[in-house]
Parts: structure tokens; sequence; C-alpha cells
């Protein structure tokens, strides 16, 4: 027996050494491997996949962040409504699922392990920030509805409110562009018109050009995790980062009045002005007052900034010098102290 063994390793060491094993993504499998290497991979999701706990998936905001991504990461290979899958893709072997056409019957548990972990040897990678599942649950939302969208309904997900001018053929033959406006910020963070369509998604009008721009370089440098951020971030130059800062610095701060449970506001306001000194908790006006380098957090978002401040109170946050001092002072916080203050600087 273990003379066989040892035979059969020798021989698949030969036939290795020789090259004479078919790795050409230009023609494909034998069918028998081919439905082999299916059927392994079906049952391997399925297996690793049993015990996710899916989450609520029906959040618009979820729902319209996963899409920002979708178009931006994701589109290239696997299509969208009214967007062909790219040529180049389909002769990837095997060749990406044109999923606003045909999916698995793949269920949430199981779309979440794919977009988390990617798959071997096909071209589908992992999540950048594999420990970011609130993102990963955004897309996931996504998918399951991707296959309801028609072009205009993903449109209006996708791009928000980027209105795209049009191109002379000079320009489109000259200029560097990208019609799909896959890169626009405005996509997600919206411009001087808009506020930002997912509340998953942090205002950036009006906040410190410094920290904007601290962020963008920490994003590009791994230190703030995202798997939405850290590739868009990554493609930018300094000069780039700079005018972006510069230009949401520039733009109003907010000035709609958002609802909150109005007890719930009232304990964020103590907590944001006087602290907690029993538990070492600062008061946050002490840095958060609208001046130098951190964030102006009057009219953002409530529910991205409870988000925020639950990732540095799980220890998943930044790595950066400011998020040093927040993340102790976050684990010192409860859930319901972080719904409070969220909503009280959310409501102003």
């Amino acid at each position: 027996m273990l003379g066989l063994a040892v035979a059969t390793f020798l021989a698949a060491l030969a036939f290795a050494l020789a090259g004479l094993g078919d790795i050409a993504a230009s023609q494909g499998h034998w069918p028998f491997v081919e439905r082999f290497l299916d059927f392994g991979m079906r049952h391997a999701v399925k297996r690793h996949a049993s015990g996710i706990e899916v989450p609520k998936l029906d959040d618009p905001n979820m729902i319209r962040l996963g899409a920002a991504h979708f178009h931006r990461g994701c589109a290239f290979c696997h299509g969208a409504p009214g967007i062909p899958v790219n040529p180049i893709a389909k002769h990837m072997l095997p060749p990406p699922p044109e999923l606003a056409v045909t999916m698995r019957p793949w269920q949430p548990n199981d779309l979440f392990w794919i977009v988390k972990n990617g798959f071997k040897y096909t071209g589908m990678p992992g999540w950048v920030a594999i420990e970011r599942e609130d993102e990963i649950w955004a897309v996931v939302a996504f998918l399951t509805r991707i296959q309801t969208l028609d072009a205009e309904a993903y449109r209006d997900l996708a791009l928000g409110n980027v209105q795209l001018p049009e191109q002379s053929g000079a320009e489109l033959a000259t200029v560097e562009s990208n019609p799909k406006a896959s890169g626009a910020c405005a996509r997600c963070h919206g411009d001087k018109a808009q506020l930002p369509l997912s509340n998953l998604v942090p205002v950036l009008h009006g906040q410190p050009a410094d920290y904007l721009l601290a962020s963008l370089k920490a994003y590009a440098e791994g230190k703030r995790r995202s798997g939405i951020m850290q590739p868009l971030a990554a493609d930018l130059r300094a000069g780039d980062m700079r005018g972006i800062a510069e230009f949401y610095a520039g733009l109003a701060a907010p000035q709609e009045q958002k609802q909150a449970n109005a007890a719930s506001v009232e304990r964020g306001r103590r907590l944001a002005v006087e602290g907690l000194p029993n538990a070492g908790v600062p008061p946050c006006v002490t840095c958060h007052n609208g001046a130098g380098s951190y964030p102006h957090l009057g009219g953002q978002h409530a529910a991205y900034m409870a988000q925020q401040l639950r990732l540095r109170k799980a220890g998943a946050g930044p790595s950066t010098e400011s998020a040093a001092i927040m993340a102790p002072i976050a684990q010192r916080l409860s859930n319901e102290d972080i719904d409070a203050v969220s909503n009280y600087f959310g409501s102003q």
C-alpha cells in the first residue's frame, strides 16, 4: 500500500516536472474535470457557510452601499443590469457568472462566505478588509436584489445623483475618462446639491480638509481598513487626495433636521458635553469642536457614527494615531451610550 502511494506521488511529480499539465485559459477543462471541480466548489461553500447568521438585509441604506461597491469592484467581471460582462472577463477560466442574468440558488449566508473569502484559481478575490463584515453584508443585500432591477433602477442605486456630461469625440479620444463614473466620490458621498444617500456613508461636507486628507492617506496605506475605500484611495495621487479633501471641506455643512428619540438625544448630549468622568470618558466636544484635524460630528449620520464607534469598541478600528486615542474611549462606552451620542450629533 505504501509502495503504491509512493509510486503515485512520484508519477504526479514527474508529470508536473515535465510541464505536461494544460494550464492554458484559452480552452476549458475536460467535461468530467469541470463537473468535479464544480461539485467540489458547491459543497465546500455550503459546508463553510453553514451556521453563518444572516442579519436583516432589507435596509435600503445597505442595499445602496452594496450597489455602489458592486459597480466599482464587481461589474467589470460580473456585469450589471444594462452593463454586459467585459469581453476580457468572458475569457477567464472559469468565466465569471453574469449575476444580473443567472446566479446559482445561493442563500445569503453562501453569498457572504463567497464575497468574504473569494475562490482560489478563479480570479475571484477575497474581501480586502476581511474583518469588515458590515461592508460584506451590504454587498450581499444588493446581490439578493440584483435580478429584480432594470438598467434605470440599477443606475439609481449605483450612481445616485451623479450626472455625467456628454463628451466630444476629441475628449473621448485624448482624455483618460471613465464614462461610468465608477470612481466618482459623489456616487456615495454626494456633492454640492446632495448629501450621501445611504446613512451608512459619512457626511464629508464641511469637514476639515486636513482630516479628510489624512483619512484618504490612511485608507491608501491600509491603516484604515475598508474593502470599499482602500481600493479607491490606493488609485489616487497625492494631488488628487488634496483636491478631493478641499472640495468637500468647502461644501456647506448639512442643515437637514433628523428625528431621534428625545431621551436618547438628551443622554447623548450629556455624554458629548460632560463625558463620563467615572468611566474615564472625556467630553466629545473637547476634540470634536469643528476645529483642527478632528472630524466635525454635528449632522453626521447617526447610523454611520454608531457603526464606527462599535468597530473601535471591538478593536477593529483604524491603526492611526487618532484611532489610538478613540479606541480605549469607545471600549468604555456601552451600546446604549454609543446609540445615544450618535443620535445626539446626528440630530444637530
